[in-house]
């Protein structure tokens, strides 16, 4: 399989964090360097100046979009202010003759403006959730998902949401084994909860400030296949059952059930991805009560099914 072709677009007032995610998951930590290709463009080649100190020696204009099959705008500065057309045309275009296009946190904008996501669902950073949805009522946006794939237009959250958007892109492109590979290389989780479109409702605590509470989170990780209640695990913990469910809140911000569902999940997905057990096998070692209640909490989550997910990220992949 010939190296996909990756353009990162480079615009004035760049985010250096934003700007450096796919140039360096895709280019200095890949372990396979024949898997992409990747470039830097911009409407007018040359130095482009991120607006706080650092500058980009971009040697390729926009017809670098019209050869790529990613297209990575990981920034825009402006959300109020609409790009150039030119700019605008050349994204689109890549999107109709069939490549993946991308928008990093506030770059989603920048399909916005174009049209792409009309009528599409997206993510854009939360603190601009009312702003964007004001400008572009037809986009239905989701702020709390990490990142979405819709037809092709490939949409993240703010800051660190790039770095599992694009770990997202290597896995679908060529499977979990090389995304691992990549993860570990930058000292990171390969992938947060969620899957296709990752949703995190809450995130879930691996430690509090509660020592009573870190106890029994430990201990219930290591017990997820077991039923409990909330009597048991209060007295576990030397209190009432209305002061534990009390402090549990207040560490974790869920209540016991959420916490648990949210781990029993996380482990559904090491199980569907590591191993080949069915199913049924995966819902019970993961705690659900039933393969139909694990199905329907695996859909509701994640909007796939296991099986889904499974084919989606232990499928066999091209060139692996």
């Amino acid at each position: 399989m010939p190296a996909l072709s990756v353009a990162v677009v480079a615009t004035p007032g760049f985010s250096p964090f934003h700007f450096s995610v796919p140039c360096t998951l895709f280019g200095l930590m890949m372990p396979e360097p024949d898997r992409y290709r990747l470039s830097l463009c911009a409407e007018t080649p040359g130095v482009v100046d991120s607006g706080n100190g650092m500058l980009v020696q971009v040697e390729h204009g926009l017809e670098q979009i019209a050869q790529a099959d990613v297209v990575i705008v990981p920034f825009w500065h402006h959300p109020e202010q609409k790009p150039s057309q030119a700019l605008l045309d050349a994204i689109a275009a890549a999107w109709e003759r069939g490549a993946e296009v991308v928008g990093l946190c506030l770059g989603t904008y920048v399909l916005a403006w174009a049209g792409l996501l009309n009528h599409h669902r997206a993510a854009t950073h939360w603190e601009y959730e009312r702003d964007f949805s004001l400008r572009f009522p037809e986009v239905q946006l989701d702020t709390n998902a990490l990142y979405i794939d819709d037809d092709r237009l490939i949409t993240s959250a703010g800051t660190a949401a790039g770095i599992d958007c694009c770990l997202y892109l290597v896995r679908k492109h060529y499977g979990s084994a090389l995304a691992n590979r990549v993860a570990r290389r930058m000292v990171m989780p390969p992938y947060r909860e969620g899957g296709q479109a990752q949703f995190i409702e809450r995130p879930v605590p691996e430690s509090t400030r509660d020592a009573h509470i870190n106890q029994l989170l430990d201990y219930l990780r290591r017990n997820l296949h077991l039923t409990h209640d909330l009597d048991t695990l209060a007295r576990t913990v030397s209190m009432s059952r209305r002061t534990f469910t009390r402090h549990f809140q207040k560490a974790t911000g869920m209540s016991v059930g959420d916490w648990l569902t949210a781990e029993r999940l996380q482990r559904s997905q090491e199980l569907l991805e590591t191993t080949d057990r069915s199913v049924e096998a995966v819902a019970e070692l993961a705690g659900f009560q039933s393969p139909v209640s694990f199905r329907q909490s695996f859909k509701t989550q994640f909007g796939v099914s296991p099986s889904e997910w499974r084919k989606t990220f232990r499928g066999a992949a091209p060139g692996i």
